[in-house]
Formats: C-alpha cells, structure tokens, sequence
C-alpha cells in the first residue's frame, strides 16, 4: 500500500506545516464555496452578538461553539462535495448520496445553532 510522501514530518516541523494546510484550506473554502462564505459571515455576526447577550458564560460558551460548529461542518462538506468531484462529474446515485448527507448535515447543525441560542435566551 503506498503512503503519502508527506506523512511522517515531525516536531515543530509538522506544526508548521499543518498550520500552513489547514490556512489553505480556509482560503480555499472562501474562495471556492458560496455557502462557507455566508457562514464565515453570519458568524461575523453572531458571535459578537452572542458575547454581549445576557447569558451565563456557558451559555455565551454554547452559543458561540454552535455557531462555530456550523463552519465546521460545512468545511467537512465541502471537502467531501471536492473529493467526490475529483472522482467523477458524472451523475451516480452513491454521488448524490455523498452530497446529500453532507448538507443534511450542514443543515442539522444550523438546527442546532437555533436549539442552542433558542434554549439559552429562553433560560
């Protein structure tokens, strides 16, 4: 099985490194995504909102990781959408399906985040 020539960096080396990936990957997200955008912005928005709301700071701490785990899974989604479309433009039923439940789960987390803000202020 062949690995990735990359793997196996160590130390402040592979800190470094991952570092620069993962800017990367943010930039990439920003650049190529429509929906990562909304979603950098929304959080723009609500998580000053969230930190100057009267709630307890665990609820300050909930409201703001809800909303940061929106970003977080729409990174996920995008990768998959990227992955499967490196695999094939064609049309495929496994496809659509990958796709699917990567927004099915974008779209859970943005449930969340209005479960979360919903219970907190009503507390």
């Amino acid at each position: 099985m062949d690995e990735s020539p990359f793997k196996g960096k160590t130390g402040l080396s592979r800190v470094w490194n991952a570092f620069r990936y993962s800017m990367a990957g943010l930039a990439a997200a920003y650049r190529n995504e429509d929906a990562f955008r909304q979603e950098v912005w929304l959080s723009a928005l609500l998580i000053p909102v969230a930190l100057v709301l009267p709630a307890s700071a665990v609820g300050k701490a909930l409201m703001v990781a809800s909303v940061l785990l929106v970003v977080i899974v729409e990174l996920i989604n995008s990768a998959v959408e990227a992955a499967v479309d490196r695999v094939s433009l064609e049309r495929h039923h496994l496809a659509k399906r990958a796709k699917d439940i990567g927004s099915a789960a974008v779209f859970v987390a943005l449930v969340n985040v209005i479960a979360v803000w919903g219970l907190v202020l009503a507390g």
